[in-house]
């Protein structure tokens, strides 16, 4: 694939999901992505990309999950699978510590916090679209949390909307190494722009 510069003025972060009940021990579903992440150095890649993104002023945004609320998907229609599961897990729930921003990949002063998704795609039924476009963004960076679930219907979407879409494969993790196999060297390239390592895209972003 074509990699094309990144400029500062012109590309964003988007880091999906950075909740303690996805990134930190204890979290309700930290031990069913610990395995892909330690097999991809999840942890050390999104430290590596945080300092070289912010230390270059690129805009971060963060594209957060619904957090849970007592009364949610009561009498809705057409639950997803995973929305059931959500439902029962109480995953991200409102006001509990698996739901507050993970110490070290929350949201800094200046990052713009996206309204919650609620399936998958941290475009639909939010503001990520109108606040890339008032930022003057054309390129989005996906990293964080499912790689087969939100990374890549974000990512999705995000072509779908005329954005240059790059996917970051050992900084993001998934429920299975199958899944996350699937989600980079299957899907990926029927959609994505550009599919890299950290370190290749640490090289290819600004000074």
């Amino acid at each position: 694939m074509n990699h094309n510069p990144y400029s500062v003025e012109r590309t964003a972060l988007l880091l999906v999901d950075p909740y303690n009940d996805f990134l930190s021990p204890g979290g309700k579903l930290y031990e069913m992505i610990n395995d892909t992440a330690e097999q991809v150095g999840l942890f050390e890649n999104l430290r590596a990309i945080l300092l070289k993104v912010r230390t270059a002023g690129m805009q971060v945004f963060i594209v957060p999950h619904h957090r849970y609320r007592e009364g949610d998907y009561e009498k809705w229609q057409h639950l997803s699978p995973m929305q059931q599961a959500a439902k029962q897990s109480k995953s991200f729930a409102e006001g509990s510590w698996g739901g507050e921003w993970h110490p070290e990949f929350g949201p800094q002063s200046g990052d713009v916090i996206v309204k919650e998704h609620w399936a998958q795609s941290g475009f639909a039924n939010t503001d990520l679209d109108e606040q890339l476009k008032q930022h003057a963004i054309q390129k989005i960076i996906l990293v964080g949390m499912v790689a087969n679930t939100c990374i890549e219907s974000t990512a999705r979407y995000g072509m779908e909307l005329g954005y240059h879409v790059t996917l970051v494969r050992d900084a993001t993790a998934a429920f299975s190494a199958e899944a996350l196999h699937v989600a980079h060297n299957v899907n990926a390239p029927m959609f994505a722009h550009s599919v890299l390592t950290t370190a290749e895209l640490i090289e290819l972003l600004p000074e």
